[in-house]
């Protein structure tokens, strides 16, 4: 099924109507230790020290993201990093509750939680977020599947392949994203309220990654809106042979990719300079 033919939904009072243009999401990461180096959280902090002033960061930095561009932002609490260390709930919960909470009142887009937490997915929903992304693809805690059913949210489920075997790449991420489906499915959330990610970065190799966004295409037929995060990670670094901090060119590159092979939603660090990536590839792809 082609995005044209997805049908449109509404998301925190937000139309998407898919196949028209590529929407884009912004990160902010209310962590010490994100991988990009992005984080609003400073190493060592405890939650005790966390209050107006992340809470002012956030809001400076979504409300320019929306300024530039993003139609929808994702506020994340632990990093997702290769070898990352979990926090307590506890902790996620000091560090984006009040985020949520906070930019729920400065800004007019839908906003995503990045959690694996049925109970900071919980809070946050209940706090004004709109979305759950999961990097586990509901795969891992139960409670989640029908914590975004109760709540009536939209569910980013990605496949995450870490720690399993390895035999064909869109065959393994089909089989974790059908199975990511079903788990909706059984919990009451319609397909239309299910977006598709492939896991960009997560377990696979470099030239893993290529092929990834080489055959993006053949995950159309799932039926599903398709999310893509490639911003800023390692495969942009290998290839180039550039640090975390000099790969928007790269991230560009692979962002164009992604949207001429079906993505309908690009998950992006750099919102300005991505947004613009993304009009300019949609007047070349969807005409």
């Amino acid at each position: 099924m082609s995005s044209s033919r997805l049908p449109p939904v509404t998301v925190g009072g937000a139309h998407f109507r898919w196949g028209e243009r590529t929407y884009v999401m912004g990160v902010i990461n209310v962590t010490s230790d994100s991988f990009s180096g992005d984080g609003l959280v400073r190493v060592g902090e405890t939650p005790a020290h966390q209050g107006p002033a992340h809470q002012g960061q956030a809001a400076r930095l979504a409300v320019q993201m929306v300024e530039d561009g993003a139609d929808l932002l994702d506020v994340g609490g632990e990093s997702t990093r290769p070898g990352f260390e979990a926090v307590d709930p506890e902790v996620e919960l000091a560090r984006v509750l009040p985020v949520v909470e906070r930019l729920r009142r400065e800004v007019d887009v839908p906003l995503s939680i990045d959690t694996g937490k049925t109970e900071v997915a919980r809070a946050a929903l209940a706090a004004g977020a709109t979305i759950l992304n999961d990097i586990d693809g509901l795969r891992n805690d139960p409670g989640l599947a029908s914590a975004a059913a109760a709540s009536g949210a939209i569910v980013i489920a990605m496949h995450n392949q870490r720690g399993r075997p390895h035999e064909d790449v869109i065959g393994d991420i089909r089989h974790g994203l059908e199975a990511s489906l079903l788990i909706a499915e059984d919990a009451g959330l319609p397909r239309d309220r299910v977006w598709l990610d492939p896991g960009f970065g997560f377990g696979w190799s470099m030239e893993q990654n290529l092929e990834l966004l080489r055959r993006l295409a053949e995950l159309r037929d799932l039926g599903c809106t398709v999310l893509i995060g490639t911003s800023r990670k390692s495969t942009i670094g290998q290839v180039l042979d550039l640090p975390v901090d000099q790969r928007l060119e790269g991230t560009a590159a692979t962002v164009a990719i992604a949207i001429a092979n079906g993505a309908d939603i690009v998950r992006v660090h750099d919102v300005r300079e991505m947004a613009r990536v993304a009009r300019m590839t949609d007047a070349i792809v969807r005409g």
